[in-house]
């Protein structure tokens, strides 16, 4: 994809084709501010560069039947989600649909070279299935705080050996194509607004709670990255004072007390002092514990493993209740891995909101687990590039 929008207008048509699918001259024309001439221009031009093609006749509205178009059903976009433990690489077309994707277990910490070693293999992987033949744009998220103007992670405390990398330009190189960096839940908050189910709010705030925390914070229906790209990074706002020493070097942070990580480890000290069977059981099958352990003994009924999910809870609620009395949102979107804890989880953050924050903001404050699971990521990742190609240069 070489071309980009000359201006405004044609960018405008490129997003509504992409949100909304093939569409009529004479739709598209009730969505933007142009007169009928303007618009034939405009289409007309897009329709040269090869970004959207001639889609048929469109059905009739009592006159002259209007032509569909569409995005060329040949662009491929690459969305990544670098998780702790995990990637996500899938292949989207234009509108975002997601046509392959792979997950792969992956320790963010052996460094940027493995990652991005196990991603190009992935990618490699589907474009051979006949997916694509190449990439029009990439996006990739990590997470870590980004530097988003430059695509480059900046002392990101779960990812020793990343800081500064230049994952942009690196991948950009490798891949063939423009690509776009960004932390991995604002990429979660624009899946779910673009797929999920924040596809009807503008301002909401999207919390993945994974092996960190985070938050994705979306006014207006625009991503709020802040100057440098760290707003939302909630994980290490300070939720029990002189508590445990954090990864970033401060005590008592949310994510030291409430995470996959802390969890798995307060699950691990539980068993070893012979407060849940059902946890010392796990561990000495296995070895260790995880997050999804601990989901599987509250659901068994083990009453240790329901007191770990409601105190982390409760935790997450008082930071998350800050934030809705500050930001006053219209949605909270929880997701990430640690969601698996289900409804236990989410009736212990809503509690908290609900109790702490003013009653003119959670009056009809909506507080629910993200729709999309690990496509979220993915799909915000494909959003994130095709933003930047669908904008013009």
């Amino acid at each position: 994809m070489t071309a980009r929008p000359a201006n405004a207008h044609q960018a405008k048509l490129l997003k509504l084709l992409r949100d909304g699918g093939p569409n009529s001259r004479a739709q598209l024309g009730d969505q933007v501010d142009l007169s009928r001439s303007k618009l034939a221009v405009e289409v007309d031009r897009l329709l040269e560069t090869g970004l959207v093609v001639a889609d048929g006749l469109a059905a009739s509205r009592g006159g002259r039947r209007s032509h569909n178009v569409r995005l060329h059903p040949n662009l491929r976009f690459l969305g990544v989600d670098i998780g702790a433990t995990s990637v996500d690489v899938a292949v989207t077309n234009a509108e975002l649909e997601i046509l392959g994707h792979l997950n792969q277990p992956m320790d963010v910490r052996e460094g940027p070279v493995a990652v991005f070693e196990q991603v190009l293999s992935m990618a490699a992987k589907l474009r051979a299935s006949g997916l694509a033949e190449g990439f029009d744009g990439a996006g990739i998220g990590v997470p870590g705080p980004v530097r988003f103007p430059d695509g480059v992670p900046v002392a990101p405390p779960i990812m020793p050996g990343w800081d500064g990398f230049p994952v942009r330009e690196a991948l950009s190189q490798e891949l063939g194509c423009p690509v776009m960096v960004d932390n991995d839940v604002n990429l979660m908050a624009m899946g779910e607004m673009h797929a999920g189910v924040a596809r009807s709010v503008r301002d909401f705030l999207c919390v993945k709670i994974g092996t960190g925390i985070g938050c994705g914070i979306v006014a207006g229906g625009e991503v709020h990255r802040g100057v440098t790209g760290s707003a939302g990074d909630i994980g290490h706002i300070q939720a029990v004072p002189d508590g445990r020493p954090c990864a970033c070097g401060n005590r008592g942070c949310l994510e030291a007390h409430f995470s996959g990580a802390a969890l798995a480890r307060d699950a691990v000290e539980a068993a070893g002092q012979g407060l849940s069977e059902e946890l010392a059981t796990r561990l000495a099958a296995s070895g260790t514990l995880t997050a999804v352990d601990v989901a599987a003994a509250a659901a068994a009924g083990d009453a240790t493993a329901l007191d770990l999910i409601r105190e982390g809870g409760n935790r997450t609620g008082q930071v998350i209740a800050g934030l809705v009395s500050f930001f006053n949102p219209g949605l909270v979107v929880i997701g990430g891995g640690v969601t698996g804890l289900g409804h236990t989880l989410l009736a212990a953050i809503r509690t908290q909101v609900y109790r702490q924050s003013l009653p003119l903001a959670t009056g009809n404050l909506p507080i629910v687990l993200g729709e999309l699971g690990p496509t979220a990521g993915v799909i915000g990742a494909a959003r994130l590039i095709s933003d930047h190609l669908f904008s013009p240069a």
